[in-house]
C-alpha cells in the first residue's frame, strides 16, 4: 500500500464468535461491499473460515454490553433466544469461595442503588453483620438467588428491569451471526484453508494463499484464528506473555448435561463453585447445562479434577447424568500477546490471548476490540501505525485490569485447605498494582475515584461486590465529618428504596424458564 492509500479491504481470518462478531461490529459502523452512504463507497469485508475447524459449543457467557452490540448490528433479541439456545444472565453467583463451606455471594450486573451520586459502602459497613452488601444495595442479588428473570414478556427487546447479558450456545451463536452478516450486512464469506501468507516489500501482509479461493488480498487483516494466532503469532512472531505466575488455572474439563426434566429451573446467573484446585462453572441454557471444571494442572491431576466434576454433576443434576456425561479436555496457557496490532494485522479473540473463563471476559474483549477497530479504522496506511499504538496501549491496560480483577477473587479467600489456595495468596503471585489497591481499600471504599479511564472494563462497583461479598473490611475513618449524620440519613433512605424495589421485583418477575418459554412461543415486542 502507498502511505495515503485508503483502507478499502478488510480480511478476517477465522470464524466462530470472534470472527463473526468482529465482522458484524465493523459492518454496522461502515457501509459494506459497494453500498453507498453519504456518497462514500463502503469497505470490502471478507471473512475466510476453515471448513475443517468447528466451534467449541460448551456454552458461553456475555456481559450486558452484548445487548447494545447485537441491537446495533440489527439482530432481533427474539431470534437470539430462539436460535441460540440462549438464556438470561444477571451476573455470577459464587459458592464456596470464602471458606469452602456453604458461603455464597453475587456479582450482579446492576450497580448499587443510586451509585452515580452516592457511595453506600461506608454506611453499609456499620451494619454489615446484619445484611449482605449486595442485598443492601441491589435488587438483582435476590433475583439471582431465586432464579428469576431480569424482565417480563411485555418488556421490549433489549429493554430490562434489571441489567443482563446472556448464556448461549457458542456454535449456534456463531451461525446466527454468520447468517446475519452475510445476508443482511453484505459480508463476503469464503470457506478455505490458509496455506501461506504473502508479504509485501515493506513487511505488511499483502495476501493470503488458500487451498480453494486462490490469493485473497487486503489492506487490513484481522486475526481471529484462535490460539493458533496464524497471522500475529506464527507469521509475525509477536511473542506470547504468560501470566501463569498470577493466575494458575491452565486446564478445563467441559461437559454438556441435559436437564432431568424439561421444566427444571434455569439459573439466571453463572454458578461458580470453588474447588480445592480450581472452580466449577455451571451455565444454564434452555435445553441443557454447560458444566466444566477449570483448574491448575500444577496443583491437581486430570483424574482428580474429573472426579470433582462428576461429583458436582451427581449432586446438582443426578447420578445418571454423572455416569453418562462425556468430558472434553481443553488446555490453555493463561496470558496474551506482547502487542495486538502489528503493521497491517490486528488480533481479536483467542489469537490475542486468553486467561480463564472467570467473569466471562473473553467475548467482551472481542466486542471492545472490534468496536475500537470500527470506530478508529485508519483513514490510510500512513496513520495505521498511530492507530495501532493507541490500540496496543489500550488493550495492554485492559489485560492488566482483567488480571487484577480475577486475582482479587482468589486473594480474598480464607481457604487454607490446599496448596492451590495458599499459593494464590502468596505475595509473589499478586500483581503489585492489585496489592496497592487492596492496601488503599482497607481505608477507603472503591468508588468513582478508582476509575482511571472512562471506559474501564470493571467499574468500581464490580470491585465493591467482590470485596464485600468476600467479607473484606474497609476501616471506618476516625475523623468525624460535619456531614456524617446527613450522609447516614440519606443512605438510610436509599437502603429503604432498594428494599422496596426488591420486594416489587420479586413479586412481579417470572422465573428465567417461564420468560424464555414465553419468548419462544410469542416473541418480544420490538422497541
Amino acid at each position: 500500500m502507498t502511505p495515503d492509500q485508503k483502507i478499502n479491504s478488510i480480511v478476517i481470518v477465522g470464524g466462530g464468535t470472534a470472527g463473526w462478531l468482529t465482522a458484524g461490529i465493523i459492518a454496522a459502523e461502515h457501509s459494506v461491499n459497494g453500498s453507498e452512504v453519504n456518497d462514500s463507497v463502503g469497505v470490502q469485508i471478507t471473512l475466510v473460515e476453515s471448513p475443517d475447524i468447528s466451534t467449541i459449543g460448551v456454552g458461553e457467557g456475555t456481559w450486558p454490553s452484548m445487548k447494545s452490540t447485537l441491537q446495533k448490528m440489527g439482530i432481533s433479541e427474539t431470534d437470539l433466544i430462539r436460535e441460540c439456545d440462549a438464556s438470561f444472565k444477571q451476573g455470577t453467583l459464587f459458592h464456596g469461595w470464602k471458606t469452602g463451606g456453604n458461603d455464597a455471594y453475587t456479582h450482579p450486573f446492576t450497580p448499587p442503588h443510586s451509585y452515580a451520586s452516592t457511595n453506600l459502602a461506608p454506611q453499609w459497613q456499620k451494619f454489615r453483620n446484619e445484611v449482605s452488601f449486595a442485598d443492601a444495595v441491589s435488587s438483582q442479588n435476590a433475583l439471582m438467588f431465586k432464579g428469576l428473570a431480569p424482565k417480563q414478556i411485555s418488556t421490549p427487546e433489549y429493554a430490562f428491569n434489571a441489567n443482563y447479558g446472556y448464556h448461549l450456545d457458542a456454535g449456534k451463536f456463531a451461525e446466527l451471526l454468520r447468517k446475519h452478516c452475510v445476508e443482511k450486512l453484505g459480508i463476503t464469506h469464503l470457506k478455505a484453508n490458509v496455506l501461506a501468507i504473502n508479504s509485501s516489500a515493506d513487511g505488511d501482509i499483502e495476501s493470503l494463499k488458500t487451498d480453494t479461493e486462490g490469493h485473497i488480498a487486503g489492506d487490513l487483516f484481522v486475526d481471529c484464528s484462535g490460539s493458533k494466532a496464524l497471522l500475529l503469532g506464527e507469521h509475525f512472531e509477536i511473542p506470547f506473555c504468560s501470566k501463569s505466575q498470577f493466575l494458575f488455572n491452565d486446564t478445563a474439563l467441559a461437559s454438556q448435561v441435559p436437564y432431568t426434566n424439561s421444566d427444571d429451573p434455569i439459573a439466571s446467573s453463572t454458578l461458580s463453585t470453588a474447588q480445592t484446585s480450581g472452580w466449577i462453572w455451571d451455565i444454564g441454557l434452555p435445553t441443557r447445562r454447560g458444566i466444566g471444571h477449570v483448574y491448575s494442572s500444577a496443583h491437581t491431576t486430570e483424574d482428580r479434577a474429573s472426579e470433582a466434576l462428576l461429583a458436582y454433576i451427581k449432586t446438582t443434576v443426578s447420578a445418571e447424568a454423572a455416569l453418562s456425561t462425556s468430558i472434553r479436555k481443553v488446555a490453555f496457557n493463561p496470558g496474551h500477546r506482547a502487542k495486538f496490532w502489528h503493521r497491517n494485522c490486528v488480533a481479536v479473540g483467542m489469537s490475542a490471548g486468553f486467561i480463564e473463563p472467570l467473569e466471562a471476559s473473553a467475548l467482551v474483549l472481542v466486542e471492545l476490540s472490534a468496536a475500537m477497530i470500527a470506530e478508529q479504522l485508519p483513514a490510510n496506511r500512513q496513520v495505521m501505525d498511530l492507530v495501532a499504538k493507541r490500540f496496543n496501549n489500550k488493550f495492554l491496560y485492559r489485560w492488566d485490569r482483567i488480571i487484577d480483577f480475577l486475582k482479587l477473587h482468589y486473594i480474598l479467600s480464607q481457604r487454607q485447605d490446599s496448596d492451590y489456595w495458599k499459593d494464590n495468596i502468596a505475595a509473589s503471585s499478586v500483581p503489585e498494582s492489585l496489592s496497592e489497591l487492596v492496601d488503599l481499600w482497607r481505608w477507603q471504599s472503591p468508588w468513582h475515584r478508582d476509575t482511571g479511564h472512562i471506559d474501564e472494563m470493571f467499574p468500581s462497583a464490580s470491585f465493591q461486590y467482590v470485596l464485600y461479598g468476600m467479607d473484606f473490611e474497609t476501616h471506618s475513618s476516625t475523623t468525624v465529618r460535619r456531614s456524617d449524620s446527613e450522609a447516614d440519613s440519606a443512605a438510610a433512605g436509599l437502603f429503604r428504596e432498594n428494599k422496596e424495589r426488591t420486594k416489587k421485583l420479586l413479586a412481579s418477575m417470572p422465573t428465567n424458564r417461564e420468560l424464555i418459554d414465553k419468548i419462544t412461543t410469542y416473541g418480544l415486542q420490538k422497541i
